[in-house]
């Protein structure tokens, strides 16, 4: 007995949602660790995060195959057809992000073991914040929320402030100490992948924002 083809297709489209919020967890996850890793310049653990994105690359391929097959059999219409186009985004970004918390775990194999040229105080910070965005980007998505799409948007002016300070103070260190440079320029690029990570968070915000209105904004100006 077939059911009621709309229930069927609401059922496949939570199903896609949980699966998008499974491999946001594991983004977030990775952040988390990667610099977890970093500030305790433990080799091991960043391997971890190294090793575990391929899981992230894997779910994307699956959850990709979920909106094509759902797009194919389904037919959606209006909304239903922008929260598959909106999945299909989403996890494009979080894939991203999840490249770029490998990226800091791999930093921290550069470092190694050697002593931080200066106490890591705003990376950490800023890494709170791009965890937070990502959480509240897919908080956002979850419930449908315009308002929390925008709130959220706002902290990647904090991340972007951080970066601009730790580029800053990171040059004068280099400046006036050569023997800097090569750990002060690991440094930056970590503070620039974390800058990106808020730029894909903003990014699932402007998608949320699509879905509920039909309108694409711009929230990183």
């Amino acid at each position: 007995m077939s059911g009621n083809p709309r229930q069927t297709f609401e059922n496949a489209l939570t199903e896609l949602q949980q699966d998008i919020l499974r491999m946001g967890s594991l983004v977030e996850q990775a952040i988390a660790t990667s610099l977890t890793a970093l500030v305790r310049q433990d080799e091991e653990l960043a391997q971890k995060v190294v090793d575990n994105d391929q899981v992230i690359d894997k779910l994307e391929l699956q959850i990709e195959d979920r909106c094509i097959k759902l797009l194919a059999t389904q037919q959606p219409m209006a909304k239903d057809l922008r929260k598959i186009s909106a999945g299909f985004k989403i996890i494009s970004d979080l894939e991203r992000m999840g490249d770029h918390a490998c990226d800091i775990a791999k930093t921290v194999h550069r470092i190694g073991k050697k002593p931080f040229i200066k106490p890591l105080i705003d990376l950490p910070r800023m890494g709170e914040l791009a965890q937070r965005m990502v959480k509240e980007s897919l908080d956002a998505y979850v419930e449908e929320s315009v308002d929390l799409a925008y709130s959220m948007s706002r902290d990647d002016d904090l991340v972007d402030h951080l970066h601009a300070q730790i580029f800053r103070e990171l040059l004068t260190y280099m400046m006036e100490d050569p023997r800097t440079i090569e750990q002060a320029t690991h440094l930056l690029f970590v503070s620039r992948y974390l800058e990106r990570i808020a730029d894909h968070a903003t990014n699932i915000g402007e998608r949320v924002i699509y879905l509920v209105t039909g309108e694409l904004h711009e929230l990183n100006d």
